[in-house]
């Protein structure tokens, strides 16, 4: 598998960096950045943040997709699936969760939520993790995400 270095920010002591489970994994496990545990109800959608902001380069976008544990188990999905995170994004990079089941959902501090693959002109990589100050004053986008450009 290709990989390419991702500049990544952790804005929180408990924040976590993306974690990919096997040599060969496309995905990189996201982990849900919150002090306390969260009840997703049936029916209920939830932003969850990661902790964790990028800096893709330029021609790559990172795109947020749904854990297929979850989704079978306990029907908890990603609303927008794939979440596209722009290569001129700056912000948090969070997570909108929604629970397709019957039953409510516990969502702790570090539960894995969601996995995001990245991709470019050059096709798909793993990304190799930069710690770094991410700025979001670098592009005129920022941190303006989730509908910031209007409602459709």
């Amino acid at each position: 598998m290709r990989k390419r270095e991702v500049k990544i920010e952790l804005i929180n002591e408990s924040s976590k960096l993306p974690e990919y489970a096997t040599e060969n994994s496309f995905g990189a496990d996201l982990f849900a950045d919150i002090s306390a545990s969260h009840i997703l109800l049936p029916g209920q959608r939830v932003l969850i943040p990661t902790g964790v902001k990028l800096a893709l380069p330029d021609d790559c976008e990172g795109a947020v997709r749904p854990k297929s544990g979850l989704a079978l188990k306990y029907g908890i999905t990603v609303l927008n699936a794939p979440g596209t995170i722009d290569a001129d994004y700056r912000g948090e990079v969070g997570v909108i969760l929604i629970n397709h089941s019957d039953e409510q959902y516990q969502i702790n501090p570090g539960t894995k939520i969601a996995q995001i693959c990245f991709s470019g002109m050059n096709g798909i990589f793993q990304a190799i993790w930069v710690k770094g100050k991410v700025n979001e004053d670098e592009t005129e986008r920022g941190a303006g995400g989730f509908g910031h450009t209007g409602n459709v």
